[in-house]
């Protein structure tokens, strides 16, 4: 029997792909929350979200899954002016910076989650509502007995592949080379999404992808960067 999309997020609740450290936010992250929340912040309600109310505008929306302190998320929305962003991140820090960088230019095309990105896509993200996702540079769970908790996986990109639009594109990218392996092999068994290049090939870092302060520690420790563009067939 072929799982559903609801199966498959279940799976993916049961394994948690994160672990959550908040660490301590300073008192200007802290206010972000207490001043900021009701303008950039989504609450998960668990039922789907109407996005062209909280934007005013109906426009295509690009998720980032996982973005850390917000650096490239405020720069894509920044030059990229005539799609909407919804950020999804599990830890306080990284969502409270943000808020107040987009607050300092005064952003008016992201929203934000902080909530497991599974659950936000099962229960708030309608079928066929993303243009593009982004996953860039997720944990490689790299010892063997915790690859299992890798987010990409069959279930998730079948979760993923209900929640876009026809031919919207999914974007990953890693530093761990036997992550990017991992990808590319669940990438290239997955029967919801072709290889935007070729099958089988990764793709060259795209300008849209700016080079975050994570990535240049990465390359700094001699990591390689694998990019990988596939389009929802």
């Amino acid at each position: 029997m072929t799982d559903t999309p609801h199966d498959n997020a279940h799976y993916m609740r049961r394994i948690r792909s994160f672990v959550l450290r908040e660490g301590r936010m300073t008192p200007a992250q802290q206010r972000a929350f207490d001043t900021l929340w009701s303008r950039f912040g989504i609450d998960y309600r668990g039922a789907p979200h109407d996005f062209s109310a909280s934007f005013g505008r109906a426009a295509p929306l690009v998720m980032e899954i996982g973005f850390g302190n917000g650096e490239a998320l405020a720069w894509a929305s920044e030059h990229d002016a005539g799609r909407d962003f919804i950020g999804v991140e599990v830890h306080g820090p990284g969502v409270g910076r943000l808020m107040n960088a987009l607050a300092q230019r005064d952003a008016t095309n992201v929203r934000l989650y902080k909530h497991d990105a599974v659950e936000v896509l099962e229960h708030e993200i309608a079928p066929g509502t993303l243009a593009e996702v982004r996953i860039w540079f997720p944990d490689p769970w790299h010892k063997a007995r915790h690859n299992k908790r890798r987010l990409i996986q069959p279930e998730f990109v079948a979760l993923l592949a209900s929640r876009m639009a026809p031919g919207g594109l999914l974007h990953l990218a890693t530093d761990w080379q036997a992550y990017a392996e991992h990808m590319l092999a669940v990438m290239e068994s997955a029967l919801d999404w072709r290889n935007d290049l070729a099958p089988g090939q990764y793709a060259e870092k795209p300008a849209w992808r700016i080079e975050t302060h994570f990535e240049r520690r990465g390359l700094k420790l001699g990591h390689g960067v694998w990019d990988l563009l596939y389009r929802k067939v």
